[in-house]
């Protein structure tokens, strides 16, 4: 019988994640992993920023399955062996990311936030109706999350595009890609949602230039990972009127630091790290999947290339 083990960085996760996993692949020997103890003589590992030890005890490994979609954490690890390497390609987020965005691009173009302004002061007065060609949205990243938010917000009506590396084909959404357009890309959009992969290319690429690119009044919603981000050149870009609004989901820091002017400032809206979640079931689902797929020689999806970091 192959043996499967789960590593994460809290004691608890890991007994979680053990309890999930067994009762997904009952045909396995599944054993959580816990510092100080032998090798366990895994075949397969399922992680979540295991401890920096484990990949100097763990020898036997043949293949990774990350929990989560974003990978730059575990491959940045020095001592990650060159096996394959496995990510959630959705497990629930696509849904709770899309549903994120469209909170907060409601409160923006349907004037919610007004609403409850004037709710305050036992106002009563019908604002304009919706003019959703006034938001034209530009999603960076057209993964299967990217590509999902991207869909839902054209079929509400808002004028998406789209941008990646290389060309993608998604239904309702104008695809730039490359260098060579995404400058143009850029001055279409004035909602502008992350959902990059955080690679070499990517860090720091919400910078001044970027947002200088931008149409004017702007609104940056970066539900991806917070080391796109320069904060100097966010904050400048706020404080001077060329962005009305940030909505940050994560952040270079994690917990953001108590003291960070992100918690004070009137253009942001700070969440901790929870547009979407892991969801256990579908993760398990497509982790025991994958699992069985190699045990049969066949290979599942959501293989990560190395050389792109994703």
């Amino acid at each position: 019988m192959s043996r499967i083990v789960v590593a994460t960085s809290k004691p608890e996760a890991t007994r979680h994640w053990l309890s999930v996993m067994q009762a997904a692949l009952p045909e396995f020997e599944i054993v959580g992993w816990e510092p100080g103890e032998p090798a366990t003589g895994a075949r397969y590992a399922i992680v979540w920023a295991p401890p920096k030890d484990f990949f100097d005890q763990e020898k036997n490994l043949e293949a990774l399955f990350n929990l989560g979609a974003g990978v730059d954490a575990l491959i940045a690890l020095p001592n990650l062996p060159d096996i394959p390497l496995f990510r959630l390609q959705d497990a629930g987020m696509a849904a709770q990311m899309t549903e994120y965005v469209v909170h907060h691009l409601a409160s923006l173009s349907r004037g919610f936030s007004t609403y409850a302004q004037q709710q305050r002061q036992s106002h009563w007065e019908q604002l304009s109706p919706p003019n959703y060609a006034n938001w034209p949205v530009g999603v960076m990243g057209l993964g299967k999350l990217g590509s999902h938010v991207a869909q839902e917000l054209a079929k509400l009506g808002y004028p998406v595009a789209g941008w990646a590396r290389s060309h993608r084909q998604v239904d309702g959404v104008e695809i730039f890609h490359g260098a060579a357009q995404f400058e143009k890309f850029l001055s279409r959009s004035r909602v502008l949602i992350n959902l990059l992969p955080l690679t070499d290319d990517t860090r720091g690429i919400i910078n001044h230039e970027l947002l200088a690119s931008l149409m004017p009044d702007s609104v940056i919603i970066n539900i991806a990972r917070g080391g796109h981000v320069v904060d100097d050149d966010l904050l400048k870009a706020l404080n001077s009127g060329r962005i009305q609004l940030a909505v940050l989901d994560v952040f270079n820091q994690e917990p953001l630091p108590a003291e960070h002017p992100y918690w004070s400032h009137p253009k942001v809206r700070v969440t901790p790290h929870v547009a979407a979640v892991t969801l256990d079931d579908q993760a398990a689902v497509q982790i025991s999947r994958g699992i069985r797929s190699l045990a049969q020689g066949q290979m599942p999806g959501g293989l990560v290339r190395r050389d792109i970091g994703y």
